[in-house]
Order: C-alpha cells, then sequence, then structure tokens
C-alpha cells in the first residue's frame, strides 16, 4: 500500500498539478494560472480562495511554504507519481474491488485506442510477463 495517506480535494489536486507543472510557486501564479485553465462558461477562483486552499495544504502536508521573503512560495511536498499510484489503488480498490483486469477491461472497452497505445500496452504486458 501507498505511504501517502492523505487524499486531496479536487481543489487541491488542482494546485497541486500546477505545482508539478511549473514547481515552487506564488499563491498569485498559481491562482491566474487556474484563472486561465478554465474554460468560458466557468467562475473565476478568487484569490483569497486560492490562498486559503493552499493554506489548509501546508497543513495537511500536500505542500511546503518557503516564508523567507514578503511573497510566500509554496511546493508540492509530495511527488507526483506517488499521489497518482496513491489515488489509483484507492479508486481501484473502492471501484473494480480491487481487480486492475476490471478497470483496464472497461478504460479499452468505453475508449477507442489507438495502434500506438495497444502496442505500448502489449510492450508493458511483455516486460510484467518477463519480471
Amino acid at each position: 500500500m501507498s505511504k501517502i495517506n492523505i487524499k486531496p480535494t479536487e481543489s487541491e489536486l488542482e494546485i497541486l498539478q500546477t505545482l508539478w507543472e511549473h514547481g515552487a510557486s506564488t499563491v498569485r501564479f498559481v491562482n491566474d494560472f487556474l484563472n486561465e485553465k478554465r474554460s468560458s462558461g466557468q467562475k473565476e477562483i478568487g484569490y483569497t480562495t486560492t490562498l486559503k486552499l493552499m493554506q489548509l495544504m501546508h497543513e495537511k502536508g500536500l505542500a511546503s511554504r518557503n516564508e523567507e521573503s514578503r511573497t510566500h512560495i509554496y511546493e508540492a511536498k509530495v511527488q507526483e507519481g506517488e499521489m497518482q499510484k496513491a489515488l489509483l489503488e484507492k479508486f481501484v480498490d473502492k471501484t473494480f474491488r480491487g481487480s486492475a483486469m476490471k478497470m483496464v477491461m472497461q478504460a479499452l472497452g468505453n475508449h477507442k485506442t489507438s495502434k500506438e497505445e495497444l502496442d505500448e500496452i502489449k510492450a508493458l504486458i511483455s516486460k510484467i510477463e518477463n519480471k
């Protein structure tokens, strides 16, 4: 089982993805970036909302905060791969009763898979079988 016990909210995960993509960032940068990504019909995220979320993420241990300058800099405290693994494990356990095969079959059955994707899947299966 993964060592990450904290499940981020959707908003926290969106902030983490921004921090993983751009590295250490100010609240202003994260807020501006999230608002730029929004589609025209979506409501803009307020700066104070982003600030509060990032403060809560710091308290939860999802982000670290450098307070050396006037502008605080936040950085993801968890690695992207570790978080993906932890969330996927929980998802497979809860949604597919722990069966990765059921999840993969559902995903492949509901998605048009390209030849390149199928080739990558076959290569991964071969690599797993040869371990």
